[in-house]
């Protein structure tokens, strides 16, 4: 899975006022990453705001996704969810001939055991007709994809090809990396660390800050592989602040306010979610304008 490695972003779905799926916003901001070195788009992860999209509205996405993209870069869609049974479905169901993975994040709010995410996972694997992208953010899910659990799932599932692994831990990613197959891809989910884990021997990010800055975020990642850690490093501390404003209020609010600073689409996010306060619009809206 070579096109995998590199920076993938985590599309965003812009709204407009009204809280209607933003169809032109959309395109505009496909078109943002493919212009500026992005190596692949994620579809329909949590910074899609997915859960509180209807079945018509996912399909307007992944449609004008695909329409705008071109097949010019290759396309994650996420699937996942805590009923195994029906990511099952629709993993089997959905037509996923436009695209190159599924990512599919660890089951939540019901906590299974490490034995319960693998018996999961394998239920997935067994039938996904993609490649399969683990995905594990403890933060949003309540457990923790132990490295034991990933590397257990690698050797078992040759069509389990890669983690998003957004645990915050490098010692943790660490073990994922040096335990897994050599052909296993270990993807940051974190963009914090997504330089170290990259420069650690990780596969390169799937990015929230960097669908805001692609060219730089994606030339930081492309340095990090090529091992130039000095220059690497001198793009994540100009980059670093913002990534630090982005998250402090959720996500993807604060994704959301860049691409209105920059013009892309408006900052709206539905419900439970709600847009940044003044104050930390006013910092990101500063960092925009200076970067």
């Amino acid at each position: 899975m070579k096109e995998l490695i590199g920076t993938g972003v985590a599309l965003i779905t812009p709204f407009t006022t009204n809280f209607e799926v933003d169809v032109e916003g959309l395109k505009r901001i496909v078109n943002y990453q493919i212009d500026n070195g992005i190596d692949y788009l994620v579809v329909l992860g949590t910074t899609g705001e997915s859960v509180t999209l209807s079945e018509k509205e996912k399909q307007l996405v992944i449609d004008t996704i695909i329409e705008v993209n071109e097949r010019r870069l290759p396309l994650v869609l996420g699937i996942g969810g805590n009923n195994t049974k029906e990511v099952v479905n629709e993993i089997t169901t959905r037509d996923l001939s436009a695209f190159s993975a599924v990512l599919s994040v660890s089951p939540a709010y019901n906590k299974p055991t490490q034995e319960g995410i693998y018996q999961h996972f394998s239920a997935i694997a067994k039938v996904a007709p993609k490649p399969v992208i683990l995905y594990n953010v403890p933060g949003r899910t309540a457990s923790n994809m132990l490295p034991e659990t990933v590397i257990r799932l690698a050797n078992d599932f040759p069509n389990i090809v890669a983690i998003k692994e957004a645990a915050g831990d490098m010692v943790q990613a660490m073990r994922m990396i040096s335990g897994t197959p050599d052909d296993f891809l270990v993807i940051s989910g974190d963009d914090m660390i997504a330089l170290p884990m990259t420069l650690a021997g990780g596969a390169g990010v799937i990015s929230v800050i960097g669908e805001g800055f692609p060219k730089e975020f994606a030339k930081m990642i492309r340095f990090g592989l090529e091992r130039k850690v000095e220059e690497a490093y001198e793009i994540h501390y100009k980059i670093a602040p913002c990534t630090d404003h982005i998250f402090a209020e959720g996500n993807p609010a604060g994704i959301k306010a860049v691409f209105s600073k920059l013009g892309l689409c408006g900052d709206t996010v539905r419900l439970p979610l709600v847009g940044v306060g003044d104050a930390l619009r006013r910092e990101i809206d500063t960092f925009v304008a200076n970067f």
